[in-house]
């Protein structure tokens, strides 16, 4: 039988809410804290949840709520810099009722996340910085920035791959890892383009990486990984503006086959979001202490490529308010879901690093990948090892064995 009791979760974003609603189904009162000020409206541009993170957000009867925001994505086209298909692979499985990958802008789906949360009784609080964490005699007391404090059994620590929470538990964490791309995207009307609604495409630019997909409403949602080579502050690329990042990006794929350089002129300053340098956590040696843990991006942050993230936060949280609904104490349950979620995560985010080093690939790797790749997704598809992350399965009933 559990002794937690109460949580108190930081970060209002996916695996916040997520976590706050199955540990209210696992009988653990939850509240969450998140640093902004208001909600997510406009923040970020768009992800997608592979079928794996649907199956898993069913396990706590929050899939509907986030699927009504998005839009079936079930595959992938990769195109050379002269257009030559170089493969197609899926997005997820299809699930048993026909429901596959979903692709949703990200301040929709924490807008969606976090009214399911409220409609469960949830309570969110916002402007609530976290500064410092205090150990207790029966659990913790987080303090914030704006000199309030709250105390709970346990905290858990859903604030994203910049983590407070993480630095907390272990102050040697490592940092995230800057892996030479700054990410950034739109949405574009009025461009005709090759690809069926809620088809991806993916073109390998002769400078850049590009990617886009026509939405049922006839937008095309686009985004871009541009190469750079020193780590920009957090900061600096959000100030770019998008009239300039229009100029730039005209500039990078106005030798590439595709409609890249007609999407991004198609958009207007409004349908381009801030850029951000991307990073990755690869490895975290602390997860947890005996009264806090970290999930999601937190303790792992895959790349985007891997298609994976929202989905691994998700998973995180349920699996999470299992072990904490059935093991007796919270260092119990943070040390089995550590050894439950760690080995997937990592092995997650090493395969979407590897993808990352052929998105600045010299001339000669390109010459090698646009050879051999069509091979290798022909002989991948539909593999064990290509499908392993898709049929990943929670059974909610199902007890955490110690």
């Amino acid at each position: 039988m559990t002794t937690t009791r109460t949580a108190a979760v930081i970060g209002a974003g996916i695996a916040g809410p997520v976590a706050a609603m199955a540990l209210r189904k696992a009988g653990i009162q939850p509240t969450v804290y998140e640093a902004h000020p208001s909600s997510a409206e406009g923040i970020g541009t768009f992800l997608t949840i592979a079928s794996n993170g649907i199956d898993a957000l069913r396990a706590i009867g929050a899939d509907e709520t986030a699927l009504a925001v998005g839009f079936p994505t079930p595959t992938i086209t990769l195109r050379s810099t002269t257009g030559k298909s170089l493969g197609g692979a899926r997005t997820g499985l299809t699930l048993p009722d026909g429901t596959t990958s979903h692709t949703l802008k990200r301040a929709d789906l924490y807008q969606a996340l976090y009214q399911e949360a409220a409609r469960r009784g949830i309570d969110v609080q916002h402007g609530k910085r976290l500064t410092a964490v205090e150990r207790t005699s029966g659990g913790v007391r987080a303090v914030f920035d704006d000199g309030s404090d709250a105390v709970a059994d346990v905290l858990i620590g859903a604030d994203g791959i910049h983590s407070t929470v993480r630095k907390l538990i272990d102050p040697a964490a490592p940092a995230p890892t800057y892996i030479g791309l700054v990410n950034l995207g739109g949405y574009a009307r009025g461009v005709e383009v090759d690809a069926e609604p809620g088809s991806y495409t993916m073109i390998f630019g002769k400078r850049a990486f590009f990617g886009y997909v026509p939405a049922p409403s006839g937008e095309v949602w686009w985004f871009a990984n541009v190469p750079r080579r020193d780590e920009p502050a957090r900061r600096e690329t959000e100030a770019i503006t998008p009239a300039k990042w229009r100029t730039r990006l005209a500039e990078l794929y106005a030798a590439d086959a595709g409609p890249a350089a007609r999407l991004v002129q198609a958009s207007g300053p409004a349908g381009i979001s801030k850029a951000s340098p991307i990073h990755s956590i690869a490895h975290l040696p602390t997860w947890h202490n005996d009264r806090m843990v970290v999930i999601g991006d937190a303790a792992h942050a895959p790349t985007p490529t891997s298609g994976q993230g929202a989905s691994l936060s998700i998973e995180d949280a349920v699996v999470l308010a299992q072990c904490l609904r059935d093991l007796p104490t919270p260092e119990h349950a943070f040390t089995r879901f550590q050894a439950l979620r760690r080995p997937r995560a990592e092995r997650i985010t090493k395969q979407a690093a590897r993808v990352n080093s052929s998105k600045t690939a010299t001339p000669i790797t390109r010459m090698l990948r646009d050879a051999t790749l069509p091979v290798i997704m022909k002989m991948a598809a539909n593999s064990k090892q290509a499908t392993a992350a898709y049929r990943y399965h929670i059974e909610w009933d199902a007890p955490i064995a110690g």
